[in-house]
């Protein structure tokens, strides 16, 4: 991973932290697309029904919620290295409180071992969508096996974590057979594929 440094991004302000747009409306531009599916996720502890499946159902009332230690993990694991451009993690400090995280680390590379954090966040009172790019040194989407996001603290010194959603996304390539227009209605995105 010769191309990752340290790259610090603090989003923590006096105010709270402001949600970003909803991840839909990236997706409705045809610039990026949903890549969560594609990858094995696992998590270092949960309570039981509150696990990979509530944080990938595309529901914002249901939550993964862990059960040990910190630091907290998500690991989102690619069969193929793959380019990542950004990751979106709904957050709601009014229902979840102490549960709330405060402050995550993402970490990217081939497996386990070599993992190499490359943002840090710091959120305050978080409530909505929070955007994460990842992005390398020259602001290129990475290409990574592996994305660990570790919860390191939570609001009020809570133990356990509430992560309601995580989506991960990478960039739309441009044909190679010339430009055609985006297609950015519901209409349009159901043809936008030759099947």
């Amino acid at each position: 991973m010769n191309i990752i440094e340290h790259v610090w991004v603090t989003m923590a302000t006096a105010t709270k932290t402001p949600p970003g747009a909803d991840p839909k409306q990236l997706e409705r531009t045809g610039t990026v697309r949903e890549i969560g599916s594609q990858a094995v996720w696992s998590l270092s502890s949960c309570k039981p029904g509150f696990g990979v499946d509530q944080l990938r159902d595309d529901n914002l009332e249901t939550y993964w919620q862990s059960d040990g230690s910190q630091p907290h993990l998500v690991n989102i694991q690619f069969r193929r290295k793959t380019t990542v451009k950004m990751l979106c993690i709904y957050a709601d400090y009014k229902s979840d409180e102490s549960y709330t995280p405060s402050k995550i680390s993402v970490r990217v590379g081939n497996n386990f071992h070599n993992l190499q954090e490359i943002r840090q966040l710091e959120m305050v009172e978080p409530s909505g969508w929070i955007h994460i790019p990842l992005l390398d040194l020259v602001n290129n989407p990475i290409r990574t096996f592996m994305i660990q996001i570790a919860v390191l603290a939570n609001h009020q010194n809570g133990r356990d974590t509430h992560m309601r959603q995580i989506k991960v996304y990478t960039p739309v390539e441009e044909s190679s057979i010339g430009k055609f227009p985006r297609c950015t209605t519901v209409d349009f995105m159901m043809y936008r594929t030759i099947r």
